[in-house]
């Protein structure tokens, strides 16, 4: 399904989330899809059950996941009422990041660039490009 580094700064329980974040953000994992059970997923990328446990705790949490009582948890189905606080949450963490980045000289035109990488689209660079 995916990999862990283990020499990464980060715990590996948030590299477990950001993997699956990842997955459901590009669909990789459709909405009400099922996980794959903590014991499965711990086995498929060899860490201990109790850090993927922590992982799907913390997803819960955040809104990305469900769990239903002896069968499982599922990725949450997106709905734009629910979601509102999360976007506005975000949309306020881009704005830091975009000022930060414009203060330390990231042109517009990278951050549109990665914007674009991050929706999954045409990733060439075009600035020198007539129209």
């Amino acid at each position: 399904m995916f990999e862990i580094d283990p020499r990464s700064r980060a715990p590996i329980y948030e590299q477990v989330m950001e993997r699956l974040k990842e997955l459901m953000i590009h669909n990789v994992l459709q909405e009400d899809e099922k996980l794959p059970s903590v014991r499965d997923l711990a086995k498929q990328v060899s860490i201990n059950p109790n850090t993927i446990q922590k992982a799907y705790r913390e997803l819960e949490a955040q809104g990305y996941i469900y769990s239903l009582k002896g069968r499982g948890s599922f990725v949450t189905p997106t709905s734009m009422s629910e979601n509102e606080q999360q976007q506005k949450e975000k949309k306020e963490e881009l704005r830091k990041l975009i000022s930060e980045a414009l203060y330390i000289g990231v042109t517009i035109e990278e951050i549109t660039q990665l914007i674009h990488e991050a929706k999954g689209g045409d990733t060439r660079d075009r600035s020198n490009e007539r129209t």
